[in-house]
């Protein structure tokens, strides 16, 4: 039984001593002229990742996460603000927008702005999640 215990607050500590970038990480994006400041954010998976977008443009923008089927639809799709979903973001003109996500396996996804001309222009970038 002691040994339980003394095992149990061994895991406990353990945890309470492992690096904060270990338990939540944070990215800042910026837009400015149409462009993400950062085309590649490398992540741990596992564990929240907060992002905070800051829209520097006078002209409102996105930052749509996700595969290839989820792009597709946006390229064709009639949504004109996102809102509802941390991972479709909307952010206003001279804005700045905050969302938190985990991404629970390793994966690479894409995120750029589907604003008509906008991808074309080259707001886009990619994710890599990690352990």
């Amino acid at each position: 039984m002691i040994r339980s215990a003394f095992l149990l607050l061994l895991v406990l500590a353990a945890g309470a001593c492992a690096p904060a970038a270990r338990r939540h990480a944070t990215v800042d994006i910026g837009i400015h002229y149409s462009h993400y400041s950062i085309t590649r954010i490398d992540v741990p998976a596992g564990v929240p990742v907060t992002f905070t977008i800051h829209n520097d443009d006078p002209i409102d923008h996105e930052l749509l996460l996700g595969d290839p089927a989820m792009h597709e639809r946006h390229r064709t799709g009639a949504e004109p603000v996102h809102a509802a979903r941390p991972d479709e973001l909307t952010i206003p003109a001279m804005s700045t927008r905050t969302t938190t996500l985990t991404f629970p396996v390793a994966m690479t996804l894409t995120y750029m702005c589907h604003l008509p001309g906008h991808e074309a222009y080259g707001m886009t970038g990619v994710l890599v999640a990690r352990f």
